[in-house]
């Protein structure tokens, strides 16, 4: 079953639109919640964001699904457009049993794997409450752009105490970043020197693959050195 995990980023008064686009194509929107924007000024002008209140809404869809998510955002919300969103497909490797993938795809069982030849990854970043800013920095002085900020609480890892010096029960910071696969490394190296576990930031980096993504304004990278 190919499946993806969709993740939109909106402005606030666009939340309701967009979760009526998910359920149109039939998917079950996972949760909704606020967050903001990390951009400054330059960046703003550059890719066409703006720091006002935004939404995540995120849902899981198969890849016809998706399909038809991507065209009613072009045509319903105008999501092509840099400065009206960000939405993005994000390939699911596994579903835990049966009864949960019935229950994601409506018991429409069919085959095929997403692709994994992707040009933007996400960047999550998880760090202490209040040092996003700096992440956000470190990751632009590698090449970043804009980035989406919201708050999240721990669960606890005693794992985490005993390597990272990590409280994982403490209060969060999570920073989604998209980035071209080119500047992804040096991005999520320069956040791990900033903000890193060895840092009062405490952060923890990884990445996720993007199959597909829509809002972002179109950047030259032939200068890149690989």
């Amino acid at each position: 079953m190919e499946l993806y995990q969709l993740i939109a980023v909106v402005d606030r008064e666009k939340e309701k639109k967009l979760e009526g686009v998910f359920r149109t194509a039939g998917t079950v929107v996972g949760y909704s919640q606020p967050a903001h924007g990390t951009a400054g000024h330059d960046i703003l002008a550059r890719y066409g964001l703006a720091q006002t209140e935004k939404r995540i809404v995120a849902a899981v869809a198969n890849a016809s699904q998706q399909q038809m998510i991507f065209k009613l955002a072009r045509k319903m919300l105008y999501m092509d457009i840099p400065g009206n969103g960000i939405l993005a497909a994000i390939p699911i490797k596994a579903v835990a049993g049966q009864q949960t993938l019935a229950y994601l795809t409506d018991s429409a069982i069919t085959g095929g794997t997403p692709t994994m030849d992707f040009e933007y990854e996400l960047i999550v970043v998880v760090l202490d409450a209040g040092f996003a800013d700096l992440a956000m920095d470190a990751g632009r002085e590698a090449g970043a752009g804009g980035g989406t900020v919201l708050h999240a609480k721990g669960t606890g890892s005693a794992r985490g105490e005993k390597f990272f010096s990590v409280r994982f029960a403490a209060e969060k910071d999570m920073l989604y970043i998209v980035a071209h696969k080119s500047e992804k490394a040096a991005v999520m190296k320069a956040i791990a020197a900033k903000a890193g576990p060895a840092t009062e930031a405490h952060g923890i980096c990884f990445s996720l693959p993007i199959s597909s993504v829509m809002g972002l304004r179109a950047r030259e990278f032939d200068e890149v050195i690989e």
